[in-house]
């Protein structure tokens, strides 16, 4: 999927059951593979990252077994993989390469890791220096302090304190105290600098006891892991819930309404991303918790409101505040997020750039960002979202679609870690209604369905006057109606105001300009080249604002809102087609006669009925309403009905 188009939306309430922890699964994974005896894992995340893992390790030799239902059972190999040689190729998991680096590192076999360039430019260096302090041999297949890698078989030094930066990543750490029971030794780490992202590294002590090795700690400056550790099964072992996941749900609730609950993590959480919830609250949210649950709510009154915040203690979590942020009284400041940068891509600047184009001030310094919102949600402007093959970004940016509608540009990324979010998060939410109204030309479908936005207090969309002012703008320009390159570049550059009795184009009033037989013949020339459609697409479910939109056209029920609540296909007999024209005609002054507007709307309707992008059909699931006999308050009158039916 090249891209996703989110509407605009108006709330958002349910339960959501959230996929496993990806920090929690890979670290159970490579602890149940080094582990004396069978683990069973339960409700482990599927997803790219858990995936390059269970790869690994299956080229590493240990038996691991689908049991299905998000189970897998592991056979641990005792501290010792039986295969001690492998290319691995690890995507841009970073908890997977730190994690495998780490013990690969003092596993005694030769192996090569690398991954998608971005991990080649994620640093290493702090983690391969404290390896070698403890007798690892790794070497730089390329750059100095970053991937790919080469490990050779170490030779394991004496125990003693090994020194690693805390300051970078705390993955750093997490493989260093993961790989050292492989040692055999009493090790002490002693971090240098502040240990950012400390709730990872309470995730990483509290799996490793889980299989029998106890961390001894000394604050957050030193570790020790003692002599004759052993990984152990545990037997069975169930993965929590995603905190960070959790974050985007729980910020729907905060924004839209809720109430929204998130299952499977919860006051027992062992993932500091739970204090996420904290922060909503701070910022008046209102919250509820159980043992393995999380509830939000919009403010009793009111807007949300800014803070300022160190978020050291949820790392990633923190992302989603970004665009929380926007919905909020007062600027945001999130501070302390330096590790940003040396994540799936620099979310520091990625997330500044994408904000702005949502119309919005922010700052942006070495380890914080500033979020400054409009003054009204509805001063948003609609974007297209980059997402940088970073899942998160994907995931913050669809948050905004309470404001404005988005286009998220390559949203499979979320497989990393959340394969079906955008399936859960449109079963939570609610889109702006639209009532799609679709038919022949001459039918009357712009006359009903200008009516009916009226009598709603609705938005309104002529899709056809885009067509047709792109084929007065194309021809005013020189270009060609066919020439499908430039005219979609005429397209996407369109400045059209779309007011209650006028249409203007670059300032001018063209509302009788764009009705005339040329260029309505030029519309339906432009609107069957496909370069040309697809620019318009998005630009076309722009106008889907709260409190909803009425649309008329040839394909809003099928192609543009096919999510539509109401579909209508509105037709009428060619004849009385053409009596209609011929009566507007003669209304505005100008010389008509019956029999060639007969002519002209046969050809055309056989035209738009057998073109091959978006032919002029019956949408299964629209209304058919025949107006041959009907007048327009009666044709208004019986769209409305349905209408009111399917809003209840």
């Amino acid at each position: 999927m090249e891209f996703l188009d989110l509407p605009s939306l108006m709330a958002a309430q349910g339960t959501v059951r959230l996929p496993g922890s990806k920090s929690i699964s890979n670290r159970v994974l490579l602890l149940a593979a080094l582990a004396e005896g069978e683990t069973e894992v339960r409700d482990l995340l599927e997803s790219d990252d858990t995936a390059r893992m269970l790869d690994a390790l299956k080229v590493l030799g240990v038996g691991v077994e689908a049991l299905g239902g998000n189970a897998y059972r592991v056979r641990g190999v005792g501290g010792a993989f039986p295969v001690k040689t492998g290319d691995f190729f690890l995507g841009n998991a970073g908890t997977a390469f730190r994690s495998l680096t780490g013990v690969l590192a003092l596993a005694g076999g030769h192996y090569h890791l690398s991954g998608v360039p971005r991990m080649h430019e994620r640093p290493i260096g702090d983690l391969v220096d404290a390896l070698r302090q403890v007798g690892a041999d790794i070497v730089y297949r390329e750059n100095d302090g970053y991937p790919p890698l080469e490990i050779r078989p170490a030779t394991i030094r004496p125990g003693g304190v090994v020194r690693v930066r805390g300051d970078v990543s705390s993955q750093f750490l997490t493989g260093l105290l993961m790989a050292l029971p492989l040692t055999g030794v009493e090790t002490t780490v002693e971090v240098v600098g502040e240990l950012i992202s400390k709730p990872y590294i309470e995730i990483t002590l509290a799996v490793m006891a889980r299989f029998g090795v106890q961390v001894a700690r000394d604050g957050w400056q030193r570790f020790t892991v003692p002599a004759a550790s052993v990984y152990r099964s545990p037997g069975i072992i169930h993965v929590e819930g995603d905190a960070s996941s959790a974050s985007y749900f729980l910020a729907l609730g905060a924004i839209g309404g809720g109430p929204l609950r998130v299952e499977g993590v919860g006051r027992d959480s062992i993932q500091g991303d739970v204090r996420f919830a904290e922060a909503l609250q701070q910022m008046g949210a209102r919250i509820e918790m159980g043992a393995n649950w999380i509830e939000a709510r919009s403010p009793a009154a009111g807007r949300l409101r800014g803070i300022d915040l160190d978020c050291n203690h949820i790392p990633d979590a923190a992302m989603t505040l970004a665009t929380v942020a926007l919905f909020a009284e007062g600027p945001t400041t999130l501070t302390n997020i330096a590790s940003w940068r040396v994540k799936e891509t620099d979310r520091i600047a990625a997330m500044a750039t994408e904000l702005r184009k949502l119309g919005v001030r922010v700052e942006e310094g070495l380890d914080f960002i500033r979020v400054f919102p409009p003054v009204r949600t509805a001063d948003l402007k609609p974007a297209v979202i980059d997402t940088y093959d970073d899942h998160r970004i994907a995931m913050c940016f669809s948050l905004a679609a309470f404001g404005t509608p988005l286009r998220i540009n390559e949203p499979n990324c979320v497989a990393k870690t959340f394969p079906d979010y955008f399936e859960r998060f449109m079963a939570v939410t609610t889109p702006v209604p639209v009532i799609a109204i679709d038919g022949p030309s001459a039918s009357g479908k712009g006359t009903v369905a200008a009516r009916v936005a009226a009598a709603l207090g609705w938005h309104y969309l002529d899709s056809g006057a885009l067509y047709r002012l792109t084929a007065l703008a194309a021809q005013r320009a020189g270009v060609a109606w066919g020439d499908e390159a430039a005219v979609a570049a005429i397209a996407a550059g369109l400045d059209v105001v779309f007011g209650e009795d006028s249409i203007r184009l670059a300032g001018e009033e063209v509302g009788e300009a764009i009705r005339s037989e040329d260029i309505s013949f030029g519309a339906s020339q432009v609107a069957a080249l496909p370069a040309v459609r697809e620019v318009l697409l998005f630009r076309q479910r722009v106008f889907r604002r709260a409190p909803g939109l009425v649309g008329d056209g040839r394909d809003m029920a099928s192609v543009i809102f096919p999510d539509a609540r109401t579909k209508v296909f509105l037709t009428a007999s060619v004849e009385v087609r053409a009596e209609r024209r011929y009566k507007q005609l003669i209304e505005k002054g100008i010389a008509a006669s019956i029999q060639p507007l007969l002519l002209d709307l046969r050809a055309r309707d056989e035209r738009d009925s057998q073109r091959s992008v978006a032919p002029l059909q019956q949408s299964a699931d629209a209304e058919l309403l025949d107006t041959t006999d009907l007048s327009i308050a009666a044709a208004v009158a019986q769209v409305l009905a349905w209408a009111n039916k399917a809003l209840q």
